[in-house]
This record gives structure tokens, sequence and C-alpha cells, in this order.
């Protein structure tokens, strides 16, 4: 059985569903047919049983005559039971077959249990053989001596017997027929089983084609058809391969363009560094030392690119973290203290700045690192654009941070680009920056359940907006276990 079990699972689907429903048809038509044949059985009993009581009619006279003579075969013809099987029975299984009988009806234990102890007013059915062997079908009333011969004595019954034959042969024909039809009904069964199955798995052939197409060419540009209006299981399963081959070429075409943007950008400082490089080297090879001052501005020069190539690759590593690695870091994060330590390290990066701020408390979900980082690459681009002198107003409520410069602002036609990686306005490109912070502001924030947007500011400059949806405030930490810190290193006479 179990390798029956095993060899199913491994034949195709279709061939499986059109197993499974001409297993499905073969079993209700056989119920239904058994159910039939025997349903008609039952009505052909009793109508043969309807014929017995109305054939019955058997004379006493005649009954007693068979009992005096006792005969058990068939003495004269009497057209009133010459269809029939008549004969009388005694308790002890005497047999006196009547006048003109077909013959003989073979009495088993039951008929003289029920002559016995039968009441004389009921009728007994059962199935039998006449003495050659042909199935009839058998109606006993038990009968009273006293009623048939006026003498006491022990019960007689009466038997009246008809032919099965014609019955039977009716019962065969009836299930030759069940068979036949049961037969075409499988057969046409698993035949429309296979169609079905062929028609339903037509999507699951596109499917699979499509998937052996992309693994074969690794070309996701391929889509399956789908009706708009179909919902059911397949069509969801075509939706879902859709979206994913469509994030798969996006997720390529992103990653290209992240791999030649990164290519064009390193390739400036490469250049620059590897010349600066060059020149100090053939300066040490030739003996013919730069003027220190040359020297001085070369090596500032290298210092200044290698930062900004180790800022650079920060940037790229931030950018290719995957979503999962994200997600498994994310906390509630108070906003008000993330800003405030953007403050301080954005005070040092432009202590010639007047830096405002009015915090309020707000927390919100987000990967703490991340968001700092995001929050400090608003602030640098502030003071990247402010003038020397100039003031910057960084305002956090209701879960909206603003931080507004006084700068030259944004020109209306790069708005919709400050987001895109690598893009850098024309009037900042002598400026130091990878061209990626706000790209990773943009994605930090969208992650977090947030918007940023950067937009023109009154009476000048540029103000840039973020809001990030609120989370539930942190139970405050347990300061005992600190404590119990702090008393362990204090001198033994303190604590």
């Amino acid at each position: 059985m179990k390798k029956l079990v095993r060899r199913f699972r491994t034949l195709p689907i279709r061939a499986r569903l059109s197993m499974l429903v001409a297993a499905a048809v073969a079993f209700a038509v056989a119920a239904v047919s058994v159910t039939c044949w025997f349903i008609v059985q039952g009505k052909l009993y009793e109508q043969v049983n309807n014929d017995l009581r109305r054939g019955m009619r058997a004379p006493e006279q005649m009954i007693n005559q068979a009992l005096n003579t006792c005969s058990e075969t068939q003495q004269s013809d009497n057209g009133g039971y010459r269809n029939n099987y008549i004969q009388v029975v005694k308790e002890d299984g005497t047999v006196c077959v009547l006048d003109a009988s077909l013959g003989k009806v073979k009495v088993t234990q039951s008929d003289r249990d029920d002559i016995k102890n039968g009441q004389t007013d009921k009728l007994y059915f059962r199935n039998g053989t006449d003495e050659d062997g042909d199935p009839v079908r058998v109606m006993l009333q038990p009968l009273a001596t006293t009623t048939v011969t006026g003498e006491a004595g022990p019960n007689v019954g009466l038997v009246v017997a008809v032919s099965l034959k014609s019955t039977q042969s009716t019962l065969n024909d009836l299930a030759l027929i069940l068979l036949l039809v049961s037969g075409i009904g499988v057969i046409g069964a698993g035949a429309a089983g296979l169609a079905v199955a062929r028609a339903g798995l037509r999507p699951v052939d596109k499917l699979t084609e499509a998937v052996e197409h992309v693994a074969r060419t690794e070309d996701l540009s391929v889509r399956i058809p789908v009706e708009d209006d179909s919902e059911d299981e397949i069509a969801r399963l075509s939706r879902s391969f859709n979206s994913m081959t469509s994030s798969l070429a996006n997720s390529r075409e992103l990653q290209q363009q992240l791999i030649a943007d990164a290519g064009h950008e390193l390739r400036t400082p490469l250049t620059s560094l590897r010349t600066n490089i060059e020149l100090l080297t053939r300066s040490e090879e030739t003996g013919r030392p730069l003027p220190e001052a040359d020297r001085k501005a070369l090596l500032a020069s290298v210092k200044a690119q290698m930062t900004e190539l180790a800022a650079l690759i920060g940037d790229l590593q931030e950018l290719s973290r995957s979503e999962g690695q994200r997600g498994e870091r994310v906390q509630v994060v108070s906003l008000e203290d993330t800003v405030e330590s953007a403050l301080r390290r954005a005070r040092l990066r432009g202590p010639e700045l007047t830096i405002t701020a009015s915090l309020e408390a707000w927390y919100t979900r987000a990967e703490p690192a991340a968001l700092e980082r995001a929050v400090v690459n608003i602030l640098d681009n502030a003071v990247k654009f402010s003038p020397e002198g100039g003031v910057i107003d960084v305002r956090l409520t209701g879960g909206v941070l603003t931080v507004r410069d006084h700068g030259p602002g944004i020109p209306t036609e790069e708005l919709p680009h400050v987001f895109d990686r690598f893009w850098r306005s024309p009037s900042a490109r002598a400026l130091p920056g990878s061209g990626l912070g706000l790209s990773i502001v943009a994605r930090t924030v969208e992650q977090a359940g947030g918007q940023v947007t950067l937009a023109h500011a009154d009476g000048g400059g540029t103000v840039a907006t973020v809001r990030l949806p609120g989370a539930p405030t942190p139970p405050p930490e347990d300061p005992a276990p600190a404590l119990q810190d702090l008393s362990q290193d204090l001198p033994q006479d303190l604590s």
C-alpha cells in the first residue's frame, strides 16, 4: 500500500487529478448502481409477494385430501395452480404436494420452526429452490390442524411458491446495464478529469515555462497575462510571480545603476589620489623634493580624498544593507535624543554658525544608528549651504522635524532630483560629498514609515521636513543595576 501511495505521488498532477476524479465518479456510480439494484430487487420481490398473496386460494378439502394421500409429487392437472408450486408441510417436515403443483419446494428447518411456533394469521416469505434447484419465491402460512381436518393435532403449513427465473433474469440484465453504464461513466469521468486538469493547469504550465525561461536566460521582463477580474488561486499566483519578477528587475536595475554611479563617483577621487601620490613618489625617486608648501598641499589633498573615499564607501555600505538586516535592529527610539545627538555633531562641523533648537519629546520605531545618520545628513546639508555666520533653525513638534537654513536654496527644477542617488546640484559639485546623503535620508525615513521633503523656505533658504509616526513610550529603565555596579567600584570603606 505504501508503495502504491509513493508511486501515486510521483505521477504528474494531471494524472493524479484524472485518477482522483475517476475514482470519485466510480465510487459515486457504484454507490448509485448498487442502491438502484437493491431498490429494484425489493420492488420486484414485493410484486412477487403480492402475486403469491392473490394466488393462494387452495380450498380446505384439497388441503385435507393432500394430507390424506400425502404424495410428494403432483398427481393431476388443475388450471388453478399450474403456474405455482403448492404443497402442505407437516411439523416433522413431511411434504404433501397438491394436485397440479409445478413441483416440490425444498423445506428448510426455519419452515418447520415457523409451522410449529408460527401464528396462523401470519405469512412468511423467503427465497428457496425446488427439487431441481431452480430458484423460487416461497410463501408459508401456518395452519391449525383443527381448521383443516377438524381434528386436533400438530400444525401444518401451506407453502405456495413461484419461479424466480424471470425476476432474476430481469435483475441480471439490470446489473449488466448498470455495470456497462458505470464503466462508461468512469471512463468518461477520467477523460473529463484529464480535460479539466489540462484546462485548469494551463496557467501553471505558462508559469512553469516562464520560470524556466527566467532561470535559463535571466530575463526578468517576462510577464504572465492575467485577467483583471480573475481572483482564483492561479491568477493570484500569476500576479505574485509578475510582481516578483518586476521587483527583481527593479532591484537589478537599481543595483546596476548603483554600480555604475559608484564607479563614476569613485573614478574622480581615485584619479586625483593617484596623481598626487605619483607626484610625491616621483619627487622622492628623482631626488628633487617639492617645495614644502606644495608638499603639504598634496598631503592635505590626499588626506581629503581618502576621507571622501571612506565616506563614499560607508554610504555605499549603508545603501547595500538588506531590509532583513535593518529589521533586526528596529526598536522604539526617542527622536528628541537622536536630534540632540546629531546637533552636537553638527555644531562641531559648523562652529561659525548659530543653530537654534526647540525639541519636544517624540518616540518612533526605527533603527537608532540609521535614524541618527539620517538626521546628521540633513543637518550637514544645512551646514554645508549656510553662509558664514548664518542661522539654522531646528524644530521638533508632534513628530515633525524641520531643519531650515538661510542659504541660497535649491532651484525649483532641481527639487525632484534631490533624493536620487549620486545626484548633486551643479552649484554643489565643488563641495565635498558623495551625493548619497539625502538618498540615505529618504530610505531611512521611508523604512520607519515616515516622509521627508525639501522645499523653499519663506525669506530664502531651504526647509527639510521629516514626519515620523509615533510609537508607545518605552518603560523607564531600572536604575538599580547601574547603582549596584557603581557601588562595586567605590572604595571598600565607603561601600
